[in-house]
């Protein structure tokens, strides 16, 4: 498929996929660390920035998509949200990897703790402290952890994001036939 081919329905639902699945990972990410109580590492920040980062970027496609934008840059858009989500795969990979012990963590990957001038609160403090480690995971999921999913859940939005950049405008039409609240979905921002 051409980079200048034009753009439809199928871009359509994958940037509202990417979307959606950006938020879904962020509202399970938040929802753990406050509701649960699993602290996150220095790697997890690095793989929820990208999901973060996704939010305001699918709505960037979005709105190219309603603005008739061309095809290129659309398709070059969503490219670029594949590398986005390609870099907090390799992240999740590489803590999970750390966490079955595959390669060693990185040295310095613990949470922050705020220091004190004053000896008396940071021995305080010392007991209540929990540092995070990026090489132990905290709760596994069918046998993965918060980096696996990441993996799992990134691959999936990685295949989408490709999907809208290489596929023709009337590829879900046969899903779309069967489906009909995927057509309207996907038409709701692009009519052929």
């Amino acid at each position: 498929m051409s980079l200048t081919a034009p753009v439809g329905k199928t871009q359509s639902l994958a940037a509202m996929l990417l979307l959606f699945g950006a938020l879904f990972i962020s509202a399970c990410s938040l929802g753990f660390q406050y509701i649960g109580g699993y602290q996150p590492c220095q790697l997890c920040y690095i793989q929820r920035h990208v999901h973060y980062g996704m939010i305001p970027a699918s709505l960037v496609v979005l709105a190219l998509i309603w603005k008739k934008a061309p095809a290129w840059l659309i398709r070059i858009t969503f490219l670029a949200l594949f590398a986005l989500l390609g870099y907090g795969w390799v992240t999740g990979i590489y803590q999970a990897g750390a966490e079955w012990q595959f390669w060693l963590g990185p040295n310095d990957c613990a949470n922050t703790v705020a220091i004190s001038n004053n000896a008396a609160d940071m021995f305080a403090n010392l007991g209540q402290t929990k540092l995070i480690r990026c090489d132990v995971a905290q709760l596994r999921i069918l046998g993965l952890s918060f980096g696996g999913w990441n993996v799992v859940l990134s691959t999936g939005l990685m295949l989408i994001a490709l999907a809208g950049a290489f596929l023709s405008k009337d590829a879900i039409a046969p899903l779309a036939r069967r489906l009909p609240i995927v057509d309207r979905l996907a038409s709701s921002l692009i009519k052929d």
